[in-house]
């Protein structure tokens, strides 16, 4: 299972709650690698990479934290399969059945790996989300083979990319009522499922998380894509990391960047 809930994770959220960002060092580029990860406290062995758009900033481009290079998405790859089922659903000037519509709440919501595999297979697998990819603007993210979706590879970039296109205000192939659906579903994410970039917010938040334990390495891919209100300002946010040794770990580093990487946008 590419996505396995574990109790402790409600632990580490509560633990965390409250929890100041770690500054960046004063004067240092916001991107820097080096001092992003010492920022947040990265173990050696742990790859972390974060953006984040202003979205009442003035610039249309992230800001990335460490190195923008791909990782495997496991399963915030839903939010993608879901966009592709829309606008897939669209071309052919229909609306979801109502088996896709249960099946692409409980996918975001619960994010179950059934319904995953269903709409894999609706969008036409990995050939239909590289084609839907194209048209949202993805230019560094390749499908996972032989419906392995939860093996897509992704970049932090490319994940604001995705977001922008459900909740920026620019030109975007999906419509209105499939950009609001997607977002509602990103606001009813099972409790157990709330931590991930919602710990740089100070109210509202909209987010999709994944979790992967690698089966030769039994190290965890931690990952974390949403958008946050804080300060005022509504940010999108993509946190990605590979490595970690454990997956309350890899929840607290997907947390300190995600607080990290907002405050220094703010900042800037």
């Amino acid at each position: 299972m590419l996505n396995r809930p574990l109790a402790v994770v409600a632990t580490v959220v509560t633990l965390l709650a409250g929890a100041a960002p770690a500054a960046l060092a004063a004067g240092a580029a916001p991107g820097s690698s080096p001092t992003f990860r010492t920022a947040v406290q990265a173990p050696a062995e742990v790859r972390v990479t974060a953006a984040v758009l202003d979205l009442d900033g003035t610039g249309r481009e992230p800001v990335v934290y460490g190195d923008d290079t791909p990782y495997d998405t496991a399963s915030i790859v839903k939010v993608d399969i879901l966009a592709s089922l829309l606008l897939h659903a669209r071309d052919h000037r229909r609306a979801l059945t109502a088996r896709e519509s249960a099946l692409a709440q409980v996918m975001i919501r619960d994010s179950d790996n059934d319904a995953a595999n269903a709409l894999w297979h609706s969008i036409g697998g990995a050939p239909g989300l590289a084609s839907a990819n194209k048209r949202l603007g993805l230019t560094s993210t390749t499908p996972g083979t032989a419906g392995r979706w939860g093996l897509t590879r992704t970049t932090a970039g490319d994940q604001i990319r995705l977001l922008s296109a459900v909740f920026g205000s620019g030109p975007t192939p999906l419509d209105t009522a499939s950009r609001s659906r997607i977002a509602t579903l990103m606001t009813e994410i099972a409790a157990d499922q709330s931590w991930g970039v919602s710990a740089a917010a100070d109210s509202g938040w909209a987010l999709k998380n994944g979790w992967l334990m690698r089966t030769t390495t039994d190290l965890w891919d931690i990952n974390s894509v949403g958008r946050v209100t804080a300060g005022g300002h509504h940010y999108l946010v993509a946190v990605l990391s590979n490595g970690n040794a454990s997956m309350p770990d890899g929840v607290q580093l997907v947390e300190r960047a995600a607080r990290t990487a907002v405050t220094a946008t703010a900042a800037h």
